[in-house]
């Protein structure tokens, strides 16, 4: 969202030196009155458009594919995390052999308890594949018998 709004705020100021020129040809060309034409200016407009949209497009993709940089050198490490509410959650983190349960609500990042790292750790496939729900179990036995999983 901070791209989308720089790009919105350099275009507003780029718009009206585009307008500026746009109109310089209807000087030139001679004092009918006509400052922009109609054509100039829907054409400014559109692109503006167009690069506004380019810019909301790229944004979607990178939030969308994670590749908005996480930093630090792998020291801290998420294990699990579960919703509490609509905008809180209890985060597990794993920094080196201790485990630390947070609370993450917006604007606040409360430690809970810390405590060592136990022996059996879930696998890092454990973690990020979620419980598979009764549908989610029926839909592939179904796939499954039909030939297509």
């Amino acid at each position: 969202m901070k791209a989308l709004r720089r790009a919105a705020a350099a275009l507003a100021l780029v718009a009206p030196a585009l307008l500026a020129q746009a109109e310089e040809p209807a000087r030139a060309a001679g004092a009918s009155g006509a400052v922009v034409t109609f054509g100039s200016a829907l054409q400014v407009m559109l692109g503006l458009a167009v690069v506004l949209a380019m810019v909301a497009a790229a944004a979607w993709a990178v939030r969308r594919l994670g590749a908005t940089p996480h930093g630090g050198n792998g020291l801290v490490r998420v294990v699990s995390g579960a919703a509490v509410g609509q905008r809180e959650r209890v985060v597990l983190l794993e920094v080196r052999d201790t485990w630390i349960v947070v609370g993450v609500a917006p604007g606040q990042v409360t430690a809970l308890m810390t405590m060592a790292k136990p022996d059996e750790a879930p696998p890092a496939s454990a973690q990020q594949a979620p419980a598979a729900t009764p549908f989610a179990h029926w839909f592939r036995q179904t796939l499954e018998r039909r030939g297509h999983g």
